[in-house]
């Protein structure tokens, strides 16, 4: 049984986001065993994947890394990083593990570095698909090696053991590739013998960093994982949590307020207490874990068509009163003159307008008497097979986009392009194209693991 709590820092709810120092250093001197943060999501599309690129601007990266790394050194504990460079594909984990290397030389440091990698080769897929290992998750069906062939990154979502393998292996910093946010601050505490329940559920609570503390401010919280439970702690001293606040992050991201699936179980908090045991801190305890088959989640990215892009900004009051008339309008007007102009090398193009300030979001249409808006952003969205074609529907759609009249028989209008030239090339598309669960023999089956000696990296 564990003797005494594991301590793991969460400095931010994802790399780059901005850790801050002081709240580093209060946790370090609260005795964390470990630094853990994750660094990605699928949140912002398909196209971070799709290019293995980073959302985050490499800067803000690396401030953070210099930071954890100077942190982690002085403290001599592990420094833990899921889901890198924001996809977990393999470029994602390259490219931080680039900036770690970096960091490390200007600090003179040497870590001993773990990378773990879970792209998949199609082959393998398609073999383990074959053999009826892979199925599909709503609102998706069956899996088509063209769906496949389709992605130009696919990513095997990892659970903690992994992690746990590496620290085993006397890592002192893991970059880990597409993993779930709960298996990287988790692993730590599992690796030492935490109970399964309770460091899984202190992990879901503190993905986002002080997300779960009643206050929007500051960027960290400490989860303390013992044997019967676990208490959560934000990292600023101004901030608290409350019995509220750490149980309504269960719901992050999560459908189930009681349940979270991972690779290897399910975390079940029906019979979860939520305690406020002093003014800043909170202590659960009832977190169950259920075991189940060992499956890893499939995220798959590819690209697609191409689209351009032109932004008017409209405050005729007439069209203001008209908006969804108006729209309908102009889109049969705009596809009428690409069909017209363009002919039959747009081949099969589509058109959007997006009114922003009107129903942008939702598309819906709002309540009859919904007071028109003060002004209107609107975007036109030309889709093609090719950037060239995209670009001159836009061209053929330009004159009336500016001009177009709510009623035929008025003088012509005009409305602010937003930029000039108005038409801007936004590239290629790119979308999820897998969103499947695979069926396993063992955790570290779909896993590659790279090590990197900082001494022999530095003699290099």
């Amino acid at each position: 049984m564990l003797q005494s709590p594991i301590k793991i820092l969460v400095p931010v709810g994802s790399l780059g986001a901005g850790a801050d120092e002081e709240e580093v250093r209060y946790g370090v001197a609260q005795g964390a065993h470990a630094i853990a943060t994750d660094a990605g999501s699928t949140d912002s599309g398909a196209a971070y994947l799709a290019l293995g690129i980073s959302k985050n601007n490499r800067g803000a990266v690396k401030r953070d890394l210099e930071l954890l790394m100077k942190a982690r050194a002085e403290a001599g504990i592990p420094l833990i990083v899921g889901t890198c460079g924001q996809a977990g594909g393999d470029k994602n984990v390259d490219w931080t593990c680039d900036i770690v290397l970096e960091v490390a030389r200007e600090l003179g440091q040497n870590p001993r570095i773990a990378l773990l990698y879970s792209e998949q080769d199609k082959a393998l897929l398609k073999a383990k698909n074959a053999a009826g290992r892979i199925r599909p998750l709503p609102p998706l069906g069956a899996l088509e090696d063209s769906s496949i062939d389709a992605c130009d990154h696919i990513v095997a979502v990892m659970g903690a053991e992994p992690y746990i393998e590496a620290l085993r292996a006397g890592a002192d910093i893991v970059l880990g590739g597409r993993t779930t946010d709960t298996a990287v601050l988790a692993s730590y505490a599992l690796m030492k013998g935490a109970p399964a329940g309770p460091a899984w559920h202190a992990a879901k609570i503190a993905e986002c960093g002080a997300q779960c503390a009643v206050e929007r401010m500051g960027m960290g919280v400490l989860i303390s994982i013992d044997a019967n439970g676990f208490e959560v702690e934000p990292l600023k001293a101004a901030n608290r949590c409350s019995p509220e606040s750490v149980s309504a992050h269960m719901l992050y991201e999560n459908s189930d307020p009681f349940r979270l699936v991972e690779p290897g179980g399910i975390l079940n908090v029906t019979e979860a207490l939520y305690e406020q045991v002093s003014e800043r801190v909170v202590r659960v305890t009832g977190s169950a874990w259920e075991p189940q088959p060992y499956t890893m989640k499939l995220e798959g990215a590819g690209g697609g068509r191409y689209q351009t892009i032109m932004l008017i900004g409209i405050q005729d009051p007439k069209v203001l009163a008209r908006l969804d008339e108006f729209h309908d309008k102009m889109l049969e007007a705009l596809y009428e003159r690409t069909r017209r102009t363009v002919g039959v090398a747009a081949g099969d193009f589509h058109i959007s307008l997006r009114m922003y300030g009107w129903n942008a979001v939702s598309g819906d249409k709002p309540p009859e008497g919904t007071a028109p808006p003060r002004e209107i952003g609107m975007l036109f969205v030309a889709t093609a097979d090719t950037q060239e074609i995209a670009t001159q529907i836009a061209k053929a759609c330009n004159p009336y986009f500016f001009h177009f009249p709510i009623d035929m028989e008025e003088e012509l209008p005009s409305y602010g392009f937003a930029f000039s030239p108005a038409d801007i090339e936004r590239g290629q598309v790119f979308e999820f194209k897998l969103n499947h669960v695979i069926e396993t023999e063992h955790p570290m089956e779909l896993v590659r693991t790279k090590w990197i000696d900082g001494k022999k990296a530095e003699a290099a």
